[in-house]
């Protein structure tokens, strides 16, 4: 199966924003996998929300099953956006109760300000991914495409009206976010464990230089200093011609092919929920 208007098992969208006939559609959206190079990024920068820092440091078992916590992570994305409304319940079901245990003095998985923020470093990779490899969106398209992305926290505890409005509104906001970030010792650590591949299997470990750098490179420079990562001007050549070649090289990839990630997580998921399986 492909993701496409004709093949895909059902929209979790609401019927007011699903798009008009051509126009891009927020399942066309996550359904590249050029968004994956994007994810260790956004892994970072929520983690330099202190309360988000602090509460995967002390609780997330990424490190020791870092494929595992990849697989629960993309399935609640693929399963709000692409998934049928009663896939999208199940999985949502299935993160609130995983949250339940994760709470301390300093961290509530359920605080929606936290969640507002996992939400927002997901749409921004995605739109600055899908704008460096596919070029700039029409202005209804992006207005569209960022409306769709509030799932990703009303799904859960985000209020609707915490979403800002417009996407002008959601640039001062991530202005603010950035300039408050403020990443501890406890946090670095748990990041130099998580960018060496942690206890992953040897061929993950081995491909970590490489997502290591797309990480460092994605970041903004200011987030990056505060997890201490080194970054020259050598680097910052080498990530720009990448990501000139890369593009290129993605488009001419047959789109099933492009979406082969959504196609086997939305597969993965729907197979352990028939078979009352783990899945988050």
């Amino acid at each position: 199966m492909t993701i496409d208007a004709t093949t895909r098992p059902g929209s979790a969208l609401p019927d007011s924003l699903e798009p008009p006939a051509g126009s891009l559609d927020l399942a066309d959206f996550v359904g590249e996998s050029m968004l994956l190079i994007g994810a260790g990024a956004t892994v970072l920068l929520q983690l330099a929300l202190p309360g988000v820092g602090r509460g995967v440091a002390e609780h997330s078992s990424t490190l020791e099953r870092p494929l595992d916590r990849l697989r629960t992570t993309m399935t609640y994305v693929y399963a709000v956006t692409l998934g049928t409304p009663e896939e999208k319940q199940a999985v949502v079901r299935l993160v609130n109760k995983a949250h339940v245990p994760v709470r301390s003095e300093r961290y509530n998985a359920f605080d929606p300000e936290l969640q507002l923020w996992v939400a927002a470093t997901l749409y921004r990779n995605g739109s600055d991914m899908y704008r460096r490899f596919f070029g700039e969106l029409a202005d209804a398209d992006a207005d569209r495409l960022y409306r769709q992305s509030a799932v990703y926290g009303t799904a859960l505890q985000v209020r609707d009206d915490m979403w800002p409005a417009t996407r002008a509104e959601f640039d001062a906001y991530w202005d603010r976010m950035i300039e408050s970030a403020e990443v501890d010792d406890q946090v670095r650590a748990y990041v130099r464990g998580l960018l060496s591949g942690g206890k992953a299997p040897l061929p993950v470990r081995l491909t970590m230089p490489l997502q290591r750098f797309f990480t460092i490179g994605l970041l903004p420079p200011r987030v990056r200093d505060q997890f201490a990562l080194p970054w020259s001007p050598r680097d910052q050549r080498r990530f720009d011609r990448l990501m000139t070649v890369l593009p290129v090289v993605y488009r001419r990839v047959p789109r099933p092919i492009r979406q082969v990630t959504a196609t086997f997580y939305l597969w993965d998921m729907r197979r352990r929920l028939a078979a009352h399986r783990h899945l988050i």
